[in-house]
């Protein structure tokens, strides 16, 4: 079916090319017009924080709720804010504040807790009401602009909201730029041509518009998190550019071996683009898993994201073979001086690979101890991981949430950034009494004694009288693990008359950690074992299937130990561009090196990142050995050919992908860094220990084995083998799963 497909978009080029450009045009100018709404779902159901904040809107008045509050931090250098200039500018500009729409409450420094001991820093909070939470940038602006009377008085004024840093607004920059120009290069060396290099830049940045164009409208429908267009992006620019890279690689040998243009476009899209299609099926099902991780963040961010891996496999399955059919042999033309390989030089670069598949053959055992001792040696600092809450300490020195982190640091102490919601549900005896009532005091003076508390704002008290809530300081900052200690401390107080929930951003991120924690082995199940059974369907293997689930599963550890590494030991977070905070300030080196929390749900997303881009590789390999396998039947053979095919072509997608995910590491936010970085080295690794090493070795040493499987089994599975046919399909295979008891020497 694909190989027809392929060969209707060969011969009909103009017309998907044209498909596409207008579609992608289309979607553009959609999210142009219509805009690209953004609302990350920061809700847990079921949690106790997210009982604290659907109390916190039943009758407390406007703004309190998560994301209806903004802070205005004010710094007056040279004078106290009490001078009266300066009290006349704050005056004015809390005005026009309450001139902004939605604005329904502006509450002033001069009050008891909105100065800092020293009457050089204040906060000016705004409360809103029925404010989409879409438009909080638009707001955020608007309110910094009016307060520039105080600005003109000679006070700095910076606007940190309530959001915790998953709600920060990530901005595409010139990462995607670099990325691009960093793939070209790649690709010119790989094919030494320049048409050939552009067709999968080209491909995917078609498919990366139409995705971000979807994934832009689909805010009018559904929450989309703000981080989903720069996820999409790494991950789309990436896979688009490999699964084009994979057809265009088979391609041109099949035209090197005078195949006519139009035959070995249906060739490619029969062969290669099977293998696309169940690639990027993993990475689908690993994303999707996510639904199952009981964060509705990470849920949509993963199904969201998957958007952009589908349009890389639609591109990929039609619009190269259209680009392919309208160039024909123009596919070589423009050659690079001095650049890329020839004929010959592709001959030799893959007899290199064949050769490295000899070798191993030769020696297994010595190869997999050494390579499992390698990847042993990577994963091990993944014991050390640091998870916790990344709060706007680490981020950018350039931006106002960490200047305003800083000062509110600085004047109030650092639990002031992550304070505490503590609301008590009072019983019906206790709220029919004359408030206020002795448990409310009660409440305030217990919270007041839990140990690292500093500060318990006065009680307030809803309009049913049912509800209390207060605002609780703890000395610790919102990354700091103690403050989750606060959080289950409060909840552990046993108070007569009241039942006490703790909402804000620390007990939020508590029990998202906690949930996370509690589904991450049902997650990781279902992408192992629906990976494992698509792998299955592909190859018609069980111990293939199985043995690549759990070959990607050790690549994971060599990601998480380099997060550990440069993040949990500090050795190096400076040099991927993150400032240190103020109490890690000091030397040179601690610029350089000083610990970074990880928030809770980042390894498990890149868990199913990595699951499914690692599958990528396995599927090309274990495809080019699997019909290596069927032409002759000498397992050992085989994977030198298998090996020697895919070796270069794997090599030059993985660097690609690494490259893309490499530029992504200048992106200023925190959470953009850890994926790059992980989601590189993991890349790295997997192409060369474990596809260039482990992989062949086991496979060695499972002999025919490997391609096994029990005559109901294959009964039952039905036809949708991607390397059931042979790289020439018009060839029949002298051996397959029907043939296997014919082959009891053949695992040699």
């Amino acid at each position: 079916m694909l190989g027809r497909l392929g060969g209707w978009c060969a011969r009909h080029g103009r017309l998907v090319l044209a498909a596409w450009i207008l579609l992608a045009a289309a979607l553009t100018a959609g999210t142009l017009v219509f805009g690209r709404p953004v609302s990350n779902n920061a809700s847990i159901p079921g949690t106790d924080a997210q009982q604290a904040h659907d109390l916190m809107r039943q009758g407390f008045g406007p703004g309190y709720d998560p994301g209806g509050t903004f802070q205005v931090v004010l710094y007056s250098k040279d004078k106290p804010l009490i001078d009266a200039g300066r009290k006349r500018a704050v005056e004015r500009a809390m005005a026009r504040v309450r001139d902004v729409p939605h604005v329904v409450q502006v509450d002033t420094p001069y009050r008891v807790g909105g100065l800092s001991r020293n009457l050089v820093i204040g906060v000016i909070t705004v409360r809103l009401s029925g404010n989409d939470s879409g438009d909080l940038a638009a707001t955020s602006r608007s309110i910094s602009a009016a307060v520039e009377p105080v600005r003109a008085a000679g006070v700095e004024a910076v606007l940190a909201d309530n959001g915790t840093p998953a709600d920060k607004e990530i901005k595409t920059g010139s990462s995607e730029i670099i990325g691009v120009a960093c793939a070209l290069l790649v690709l010119l060396l790989a094919f030494g041509t320049l048409v050939a290099a552009l067709v999968p830049v080209f491909t995917a940045l078609i498919s990366l518009g139409v995705g971000l164009g979807v994934i832009g409208l689909l805010g009018h429908l559904v929450d989309v998190p703000k981080q989903a267009s720069v996820m999409a992006s790494m991950i789309g620019l990436g896979v688009g550019i490999d699964y084009a890279l994979f057809l265009l690689s088979r391609h041109r040998k099949l035209l090197a071996d005078g195949v006519p243009v139009q035959e070995s476009v249906r060739r490619t899209a029969q062969g290669a683009g099977g293998a696309v299609f169940f690639a990027g099926g993993t990475v689908v099902i690993a994303l999707t898993a996510l639904v199952l991780g009981g964060f509705p963040l990470l849920r949509t961010l993963g199904w969201i994201t998957g958007i952009s891996v589908v349009c890389a496999v639609l591109t990929s399955l039609t619009l190269v073979p259209a680009l392919l059919g309208l160039l024909g042999h123009r596919i070589n033309a423009l050659r690079v001086p001095f650049v890329g390989p020839r004929r010959d030089a592709a001959h030799s670069a893959a007899s290199g690979w064949a050769g490295l598949g000899t070798w191993v053959a030769g020696r297994p055992w010595r190869v997999l101890v050494v390579a499992i001792a390698v990847l042993g040696a990577l994963a091990a600092p993944a014991l050390a991981l640091k998870l916790g809450p990344l709060d706007d300490g680490y981020a950018d020195r350039g931006q106002d949430a960490r200047r305003a982190y800083e000062l509110m640091e600085t004047g109030f102490g650092p639990g002031s950034n992550g304070p505490l919601i503590v609301v008590g549900e009072l019983d019906a005896a206790v709220a029919a009494g004359d408030p206020p009532a002795p448990a409310v005091k009660r409440v305030g003076d217990r919270l007041a004694d839990v140990p690292g508390v500093t500060y318990v704002s006065p009680a307030k008290v809803n309009v049913s009288g049912r509800s209390v809530l207060f605002q609780v300081v703890t000395r610790y900052a919102p990354s700091d693990p103690r403050a989750g200690e606060v959080v289950r401390d409060v909840r552990a107080l046993g108070i007569p008359g009241a039942r006490l929930h703790v909402g804000g951003e620390v007990a939020g991120m508590a029990d998202a950690s906690d949930r996370i924690a509690e589904r991450t082995p049902l997650v990781i199940g279902v992408v192992v074992l629906l990976s494992a059974l698509l792998l299955l369907l592909a190859f018609r293997a069980p111990l293939v299937a199985i043995k690549a689930a759990l070959m990607n599963l050790i690549s994971l550890g060599a990601a998480f130990g380099a997060l550990a590494i440069v993040f949990s030991y500090g050795l190096g977070s400076g040099l991927v561009g993150l400032d240190p905070p103020v109490s890690a300030e000091g030397s040179y080196l601690s610029t350089l090196f000083f610990t970074v929390p990880i928030d809770s749900y980042v390894p498990l997303m890149l868990f199913a990142v990595l699951f499914g881009l690692s599958m990528d590789y396995e599927v090309f390999l274990l495809t080019s050995v699997r019909q290596a396998y069927q032409r002759h039947g000498d397992n050992r053979r085989a994977v030198a050919e298998g090996l020697g095919a895919t070796g270069r072509v794997i090599t030059s997608a993985a660097l690609i992908m690494v490259v893309v995910f490499v530029a992504f590491i200048a992106y200023p936010d925190p959470l953009v860094k850890v994926f790059g970085v992980g989601l590189a080295v993991a890349i790295a690794v997997d192409a060369t220990v474990i596809r260039g090493l482990l992989v062949p070795a086991t496979m060695v040493l499972l002999g025919r084995l490997n391609w096994w499987c029990p005559a109901w089994l294959d009964r039952i599975l039905p036809d949708l083998s991607v390397a059931g046919h042979g790289e020439d399909d018009d060839e029949e295979p002298q051996v397959t799963a029907h043939s296997e008891k014919a082959l009891a020497g053949a695992g040699r």
